[in-house]
Parts: structure tokens; sequence; C-alpha cells
């Protein structure tokens, strides 16, 4: 009969341990993978292929969030782990690879720019993460590192695929040097970039948009360097043509953030 008294020392069960998703997490390591074959080539010489490797970073790192929700696999695990990525990906890797091939000659000015686009993609990553609930989905609160990368690395893929060297070239170094520093700045600026979030493939389009994907895509097959550069050109521009627009209407619109966390904020106009 003793095993019928409740002696009160019944042991809780234990909670199930949280595991890891695989999927997901497989894009962003893919995307790691690219940022980091990106450096590795830079320190062969090898730029063209510098470049492909942070472009496809760019690609997974699109893919790995979207594979998340279509599985219903998202985890904090996962925003962490993604962020971690983009910071190798779209910020040391860009850097290093531009000041290997273009910046190493400038000597200090060269590695301080280098840095400071570095440094921008930190910063535009930390603020990204903090201002999740605050900012309107719609939009980007300055360009988004994968785009600062694309500028970056897409300039050296044009370069080397034209045959540009820019130890030959003085001229190419300063360009190198102010897109570096362009691409670094615009992302820690207020500037409005499109984030295309509300374009879903579950939704019906006009036949127009799907004749125009087709003319994009050959386009881009057309000659990829070049393609892709202008049209990472075009968006980087946007968001400050999307800020003129605003402020031509009267709208509040700051530039320069002075907050984390309130991107309207009254600021430098």
């Amino acid at each position: 009969m003793d095993d019928d008294i409740d002696d009160g020392t019944a042991v809780a069960p234990r909670k199930p341990r949280k595991g890891l998703y695989v999927l997901p997490n497989l894009f962003t390591l893919a995307a790691l993978f690219g940022g980091f074959y990106a450096i590795v080539m830079a320190m062969n010489g090898r730029f063209e292929n510098a470049a492909i490797g942070i472009f496809c970073a760019m690609v997974l790192d699109s893919l790995d969030g979207r594979v998340a929700r279509m599985t219903g696999t998202q985890s904090a695990f996962g925003e962490q782990m993604d962020s971690l990525s983009d910071m190798v990906s779209f910020g040391a890797a860009p850097a290093l690879v531009v000041y290997e091939w273009a910046l190493r000659d400038f000597g200090k000015l060269g590695w301080i720019v280098a840095f400071v686009y570095c440094a921008c993609a930190a910063l535009r990553l930390a603020r990204f993460n903090v201002n999740t609930g605050v900012v309107d989905k719609a939009w980007f609160q300055g360009l988004p590192s994968p785009a600062a990368a694309a500028l970056v690395a897409g300039a050296v893929w044009v370069s080397v695929d034209a045959g540009w060297n820019p130890q030959q070239l003085r001229w190419l170094e300063w360009v190198m040097l102010g897109i570096t520093a362009y691409a670094g700045l615009t992302m820690v600026t207020n500037a409005p970039f499109y984030s295309f979030k509300s374009f879903s493939l579950k939704r019906s389009v006009p036949f127009a948009l799907l004749v125009a994907l087709v003319l994009l895509i050959a386009l881009v097959s057309s000659h990829p360097p070049i393609a892709l550069f202008a049209l990472f050109c075009c968006y980087g521009l946007s968001g400050y043509i999307e800020y003129g627009r605003r402020k031509w209407k009267g709208r509040h619109a700051s530039l320069i953030a002075t907050s984390t966390d309130e991107p309207d904020e009254a600021g430098l106009h």
C-alpha cells in the first residue's frame, strides 16, 4: 500500500529540448560560405570569383527568410544567425575585396574607407534588428547591406570583366573609393528604399508585369556584370529620389538619423 502514498515529491515533467530548424539555417550557412569564399578568392587575386561569391550570398540570403516563413520554421536563433552571416557576407567581405583590389595603394586612406564601409554595415544591421517593429515594412531605413555589397562587388566585377586594372588606371581607384564610401554611408542614412516585401507570389499580377520580368531576365542574362551593376546603381539612387519626392510634397522626412528607434525623427533635413 506504500505505493499509493503521495509524499509530495513528484518530479515535474521535463521540458522537451529545443532543436534547430535545418532548412532555413542551411541557406544561411550557404550565404555565409559565399562571403567567406569571396574573402579567400580576394586573398588569392581572383577578384571576379570573389564578386560572384558575394552575389551568390545575396541570392541565398534572400531565400532563407522566405523559406522559414513558408515552412513555419522561424526562430530567434535563425534571426541572429542571419545577422551574423550578413555581417560577414555583406560587411567584411566587400570591404576586404575592394581593399585588396583597388584601395591598397591609397595607404591609410584606403583601409579607413574600407573600415568605414564595414562599420556602417554593422551599424545598419544592428539598427535593423532593433527597428523591426518600428519602421514601415514596405521601406528599408537606409540602403540594405546586400544592396550596398552588390554596388561594391558589382563595380569590381564590371571592371575585372572589362580588363581594367586599378594599378594602371588611377581614376578607377578614385571611383572605387567613392563607390565604397557612398555605399557605406548610405546604409546609415534615413533614405527610404523600397523593400519589395509587399510583393507576393500568391497574388495575381498584370500580364505586363510578367512581360517586364521576362525582359529583365533576358537583360541580366545578356551580360550579368553590367546588367546587375546597373540595376543596383539605380536602386542605390532610388532612396534619395524617394526622399526628394517626399520633401517636395511637404511630407516630414529626415535624411540623417539621430536615433535608432524613430526613423522619421526631426533630425537634420
